[in-house]
């Protein structure tokens, strides 16, 4: 490339993201997309902002569109911390919860540091590692509990230094779907008390749980070494682009630091928007309905899988979130096989991007949020079609 001499040493280390590019090319609407994280636009509570924009406006006036506070909204930080049952001081509002990730990477890594995952992860969090020059060390899952700390230990012991932080989304996993059990989220706990390491709890997803019972945080099991993201983009919308982070106060004193550098303050108007909207119960009464639609749409996607796939095609059952995950059969290669799916009209991503060593080829994530019911089954006849073409 041209002109290199023109921009940062970190540039190089700039990973591109698949699904964005995957945007460029195409437009979601024309075609069978499984491959966004959308949440499904029926569950933005339009009425509800229309209300809440003009009782904004009536009570705030003018300082809903000045500058705020880097913390966050007084109003929002309160909002969250009586609904958790977090302390005021340790709550600290973001511009989304990517920008949480990367502002811990940024505030806790140095080039060539250790990061500690499970292998697959969020393919934003490998991003935001990679941009800042860490090392990061992937951990294949096990339901074992036994085999899950063995493998932790290993690679622990194959970095032969400690790691700065551990990144892991416990409750519905992006890409995989799959939650933590209890005795997994203990071992991690130990673990890092054992070797003095943080954790960074990334949990976007964890109040679209469909079944099953719900499992306490990492933060709540140690909050003092843990520091737990979380986001309005799924409960919601997107578009308000907030998030929050809970951490012991020195460490969200340095990322407080930092954020001034950043963005001086997350979108205040939307904040306002956000605490009345979570504060008045709405977003209880939203997030049901948002649980029921999704439940169903999970729940057509895991019946209409065994009757479009192929032999040897498994898939994960998610109790919440977004997200399962496809195993094909060794040697099948779904970077190779996506133009063909996509000149066809159907939409994934390649499960490899989510591994941290390029890994699991013959993984896929499906999304089955986003699209219409009846076009999830369509787009899952259709994919289950090429798959089997090209299985032979």
């Amino acid at each position: 490339m041209e002109n290199w001499h023109l921009f940062s040493e970190d540039t190089a280390s700039f990973m591109r993201s698949p699904v964005r590019e995957i945007f460029k090319r195409v437009d979601l609407n024309a075609i069978y997309s499984f491959a966004g994280g959308y949440p499904s636009a029926d569950t933005f509570p339009m009425e509800d902002i229309r209300q809440l924009a003009s009782e904004v406006i009536d009570q705030v006036g003018a300082q809903a569109f000045q500058y705020g506070a880097t913390q966050g909204v007084p109003a929002l930080r309160k909002v969250l911390s009586d609904r958790y049952s977090i302390p005021l001081e340790r709550v600290q509002i973001t511009t989304s919860s990517q920008q949480g990730i990367d502002v811990c990477t940024r505030v806790l890594i140095d080039p060539g540091d250790a990061v500690l995952t499970s292998n697959p992860t969020y393919l934003g969090a490998i991003q935001s590692f990679k941009s800042y020059r860490a090392e990061i060390v992937g951990v294949a899952p096990s339901a074992d509990p036994a085999a899950y700390e063995s493998a932790w230990r290993a690679a622990l012991a194959q970095l032969g230094r400690r790691p700065k932080f551990l990144y892991m989304i416990p409750d519905f996993q992006n890409p995989s779907g799959e939650t933590l059990s209890l005795e997994q989220r203990k071992i991690l706990i130990s673990l890092a008390q054992e070797f003095d390491f943080l954790i960074v709890e990334d949990c976007p997803y964890r109040e679209l749980r469909y079944s099953g019972e719900p499992l306490p945080t990492l933060y709540s099991m140690d909050p003092d070494r843990v520091i737990h993201l979380g986001s309005f983009s799924k409960i919601f919308a997107p578009g308000f682009r907030l998030g929050w982070i809970f951490a012991r106060p020195d460490i969200l004193d340095m990322i407080y630091v930092c954020k001034q550098s950043l963005d001086l303050c997350p979108p205040v108007f939307d904040q306002y928007l956000a605490a009345a909207f979570m504060g008045s119960g709405r977003l209880d009464r939203n997030l049901a309905r948002s649980v029921e639609l999704y439940r169903s749409k999970r729940d057509l996607m895991l019946s209409t899988l065994p009757g479009c796939m192929p032999e040897g095609v498994t898939w994960t059952q998610p109790e919440g979130g977004l997200f399962l995950f496809l195993t094909l059969p060794e040697g099948f290669d779904s970077v190779a096989f996506y133009d063909k799916a996509l000149d066809a009209g159907v939409a994934y991503v390649a499960g490899s991007f989510f591994h941290t060593d390029g890994s699991g080829r013959n993984t896929m994530r499906l999304n089955f949020s986003f699209m219409t019911p009846q076009r999830i089954r369509e787009g899952l006849h259709l994919l289950g079609d090429l798959l089997r073409e090209e299985l032979g």
